[in-house]
């Protein structure tokens, strides 16, 4: 086999992770600062094959990333805006270009590409209305091609986990 077949092949190998790999994203989702050392107790694995199976899910991209769940609140960013977004143009040069003003704008904290009347969907943060509305008005509205902005404004959180459950 060629070496161009080689990687084509790699690339469309799937992560099947067992039972273990399973018991050990479990434990990570819920607090990414637990040890090899705690993980393999609890899996009943020695600490080397823990480390391996992590290292191979990082590798793999199962494991994307580590992060420090902040509440918003604490550091006053307490209002959440849920923002729905039509461009007026559809080209992939200007998607391109509204999504890389969007990786820009610091309030922005998730961005959907997304299907029905609405080709965006925003989630972001603010310290209050006044605050959304400089964004708003000065951030948001002003990006070239934009089209039409709808805001809804969260009342409450009733759920909000990153945790995949298996």
């Amino acid at each position: 086999m060629g070496k161009a077949a080689q990687k084509e092949d790699l690339s469309t190998t799937t992560f099947v992770p067992d039972s273990k790999d399973l018991a050990i994203l479990k434990m990570l989702q819920e607090n990414a600062r637990v040890t090899v050392k705690e993980i393999s107790a609890a899996i009943h694995l020695s600490t080397t094959p823990v480390h391996e199976r992590i290292k191979r899910m990082e590798d793999a991209g199962v494991i994307k990333q580590y992060v420090t769940i902040v509440d918003r609140n604490a550091v006053n960013k307490g209002l959440m805006i849920i923002c729905y977004v039509s461009l007026k143009e559809h080209s992939k040069n200007a998607g391109n270009k509204f999504i890389k003003t969007i990786h820009e704008l610091n309030e922005v904290v998730e961005c959907f590409s997304i299907s029905g009347e609405f080709d965006f969907l925003l989630k972001v943060m603010c310290a209050d209305m006044n605050a959304y509305y400089n964004f708003h008005v000065n951030k948001l509205s002003p990006i070239e091609n934009m089209g039409h902005v709808q805001s809804v404004f969260v009342m409450g959180e009733v759920k909000n986990t990153q945790q995949l459950v298996w």
